[in-house]
C-alpha cells in the first residue's frame, strides 16, 4: 500500500506539470463552473454531493465519503469571445473576433486514500480558471496599439486534502490549495506611457510570467436524516503576483486568486432520484488587479500598476447552481443541471474587458456515466454556456474619442473521465 500511495503521488505531480500549458478556462467569471466530469453534470453542483476523488476541489470533506479510487479526466473547451465598438469619433466602430485561439484541453487528476476507518487523504489536481482572448485585429488598433492584441491566463491548483468523519453523520475536511499561475499580455502598448503606468516597461509584450501561492479550503458535510445531506465549504484568498507586468496591475503586478465559499445540499428523493444544489459566492471585488474600477485611470486620477490601482471592475457574483441525478439501471447513471450567476462586468467598465470579456451567466449541462463489467467508471458530460451580451453604457472614455464597447462571450464544454477504486 505504501508503494502504491508513493506512486500515485509521483504521477500526480507529473499530470500537475503536464497540466500547466491546458489550463485556461472561464465560466462563472473566470472560476470553473464544477470539478470532475460527474460535477460538471450536475452544472458543478458538489458541495453536499461528492461523486469521485475531485470532490476536495468543491469541498475537502468529500475526501472520506468517496471510498479509496482515482480519476482521470479532459475537458474540450470551447469559446467564443467578441467584441464590438460602437459610436467612436476615431473610427475603431467595427466588431472584433477574439478567437485567435479556439480551443483548450483541460486535464484533471485526483485521487483518495483511507488512512484508517474515519479518516482519509487525497490529492487532486486542476485547472482552478483563467482566461483567453486572441484579437488577430486589434480593437485597440485605431487607439495607436500595434500586432494582434490578448491576454491569457491560467490557473492550476494541487489540493492535497485530509478529511474525518466525526461520526456517522457529520464529516469535517480541511485543504490546502497550492496555485500557480500564469500570465501573458500583447497589443496593449498604449496604455505603456510614462503617464499612464507606473512601470511603463511592464504592461504588454512582456512574455509569460508566473507565480505561486497558496491558501486553505474548509469544509463539512451533515446528514440531517437518512434523505437529507448538508455541505459548507470556503477557501481564502491565494496571493500571487506577476512581476514582468507590475506596470498592468494594480498593487505592482499582483493578482490574487478571490476568497470563495459556498452553501450545498443533496437530497434523495428516491432510491433512484437525487436533487442536489449549491450557492457559491466568488469574491472578485477583493482583488484589486481584478475589482478596482478603471473609471480612475481614464479620468487621469490615478497610473496602472499604483497602490490600490485601476483594474477591470468585476464584482462580486453568487452562482446558484441546481442538479439532477437518475440511477436508470445498475450500469448507468443520468445527470443534468442548470447554474445562473450574476454579472460581474459593469457596463461602465466594458473598454478594458475588451480583453477579459467574461460575461456569460446561465449553464445547461448533460452527463452520463457508465460502470463497466470490471467495475471502472466511464462518464461524459455536455455544458453550454449560452451567449451572453454586456451593452458598454459610456463606457469609452472622451479620451478615446467616446462611443462604448459592446461584449459577448458564449461557451461549450465536452468532457470525459475515467475512475476506478482501489
Amino acid at each position: 500500500m505504501q508503494r502504491t500511495k508513493h506512486t500515485l503521488t509521483r504521477h500526480s505531480c507529473l499530470l500537475a506539470l503536464l497540466l500547466l500549458p491546458y489550463a485556461a478556462q472561464a465560466t462563472n467569471g473566470y472560476f470553473s463552473s464544477g470539478y470532475g466530469a460527474k460535477a460538471q453534470g450536475l452544472a458543478g453542483v458538489g458541495i453536499a454531493l461528492p461523486q469521485d476523488a475531485l470532490a476536495a476541489a468543491t469541498n475537502p470533506a468529500g475526501t472520506a465519503l468517496v471510498g479509496e479510487r482515482a480519476d482521470l479526466g479532459v475537458t474540450l473547451f470551447t469559446p467564443n469571445r467578441s467584441a464590438d465598438i460602437v459610436g467612436n469619433g476615431a473610427g475603431a466602430d467595427a466588431s472584433y473576433d477574439g478567437n485567435g485561439t479556439k480551443r483548450f484541453l483541460i486535464p484533471e487528476f485526483a485521487f483518495t486514500r483511507r488512512i484508517d476507518a474515519n479518516t482519509a487523504w487525497g490529492l487532486a489536481a486542476y485547472g482552478n480558471g483563467g482566461f483567453n482572448t486572441d484579437y488577430p485585429t486589434n480593437p485597440y488598433g485605431r487607439f495607436g496599439a500595434t500586432g494582434s492584441a490578448g491576454i491569457s491566463l491560467e490557473q492550476l491548483i494541487i489540493t492535497p486534502s485530509l478529511a474525518y468523519k466525526i461520526n456517522e453523520a457529520h464529516t469535517v475536511g480541511v485543504a490546502l490549495n497550492v496555485a500557480y499561475q500564469q500570465f501573458s499580455a500583447k497589443g496593449i502598448g498604449i496604455f505603456g506611457t510614462s503617464q499612464t503606468s507606473s512601470a511603463p516597461a511592464n504592461v504588454s509584450d512582456q512574455g509569460v510570467d508566473s507565480s505561486t501561492g497558496s491558501g486553505l479550503r474548509i469544509g463539512w458535510t451533515g446528514k440531517l436524516s437518512p434523505s437529507l445531506t448538508l455541505g459548507a465549504t470556503w477557501a481564502s484568498k491565494i496571493t500571487g503576483k506577476f512581476d514582468k507586468y507590475k506596470g498592468l496591475f494594480a498593487d505592482g503586478g499582483s493578482f490574487d486568486i478571490p476568497e470563495n465559499y459556498g452553501l450545498g445540499l443533496a437530497f434523495a428523493a428516491s432510491p433512484e432520484w437525487t436533487l442536489a444544489a449549491d450557492v457559491q459566492t466568488i469574491r472578485y471585488s477583493q482583488v484589486n488587479a481584478v475589482g478596482d474600477s478603471a473609471a480612475s485611470f481614464f479620468a487621469g486620477q490615478k497610473q496602472l500598476g499604483t497602490a490600490n490601482g485601476p483594474g477591470f471592475g468585476w464584482r462580486d457574483i453568487t452562482v446558484l447552481k441546481l442538479g439532477a441525478s437518475h440511477q436508470y439501471n445498475r450500469d448507468w447513471v443520468l445527470r443534468g443541471g442548470i447554474s445562473v450567476a450574476d454579472q460581474p462586468v459593469a457596463a461602465q467598465e466594458t473598454f478594458f474587458n475588451i480583453l477579459a470579456p467574461g460575461v456569460v451567466q446561465k449553464h445547461l449541462t448533460l452527463g452520463a456515466t457508465w460502470t463497466s463489467p470490471a467495475g471502472g467508471e466511464w462518464t461524459g458530460y455536455y455544458a453550454r454556456a449560452f451567449g451572453e451580451s454586456v451593452t458598454g453604457n459610456q463606457s469609452i472614455p472622451a479620451s478615446f474619442a467616446g462611443g462604448n464597447v459592446n461584449l459577448h462571450l458564449d461557451e461549450t464544454l465536452l468532457g470525459v473521465s475515467y475512475g476506478w477504486k482501489f
